[in-house]
């Protein structure tokens, strides 16, 4: 033999020395493949949390007549001014008290267009960035009391809306479809 059909044989075994050299190289590029994929779709799963659950919130709201009621059992009003005393900030409390109904139906038909702008991928940084205010008002209003700080649920959702904020909606998306239409043209 020579020294150069030694040095491809040594190729072929591999660095192991077992002859899978060439199923490492397919096997690594599996991996990246894969890695590429789950990189590119790694939202999807927070885009589809987060739309489904402010659909649903929104929903839920809307179909509660107790909901509307200035007063009463599960109405906006009476949470309002159990949480008042408690918020970080009992102005924001006071300002939704003016008009409890109006503000019940701005929190519904809010969440109900975020999560769907969510779901779609259609202006979604605008619906990220509404979910995110949304969650930051409910924060300082009505889960500020909550103690220790991590049991409450509305900062964990501010938190989750900051990556589609910066990133968008990049793929699966009719953004996305706008975006290619436009650039066709």
């Amino acid at each position: 033999m020579t020294g150069q059909q030694d040095a491809g044989s040594d190729e072929a075994r591999g660095a192991d020395g077992t002859g899978d050299g060439g199923r490492f190289v397919e096997r690594k590029a599996t991996f990246d493949q894969w890695r590429a994929i789950a990189s590119r779709y790694s939202l999807l799963p927070l885009r589809i949390f987060l739309g489904v659950t402010f659909v649903y919130a929104g929903l839920d709201k809307l179909t509660d007549s107790a909901f509307f009621a200035d007063t009463g059992s599960g109405s906006i009003g009476e949470m309002m001014r159990g949480v008042r005393d408690s918020s970080a900030i009992p102005a924001l409390v006071d300002l939704a008290l003016n008009n409890p109904t109006g503000f019940g139906y701005a929190i519904a038909f809010g969440e109900l267009a975020v999560g769907l702008g969510t779901l779609f991928g259609l202006y979604a940084r605008l619906a990220a960035l509404g979910g995110a205010l949304i969650s930051l008002s409910l924060w300082l209003t009505v889960s500020w009391q909550v103690h220790p700080y991590y049991l409450g649920n509305d900062l964990a959702y501010l938190m989750s809306w900051l990556p589609l904020l910066l990133a968008g909606a990049p793929v699966l998306s009719l953004d996305r479809l706008l975006a290619e239409r436009r650039r066709i043209r």
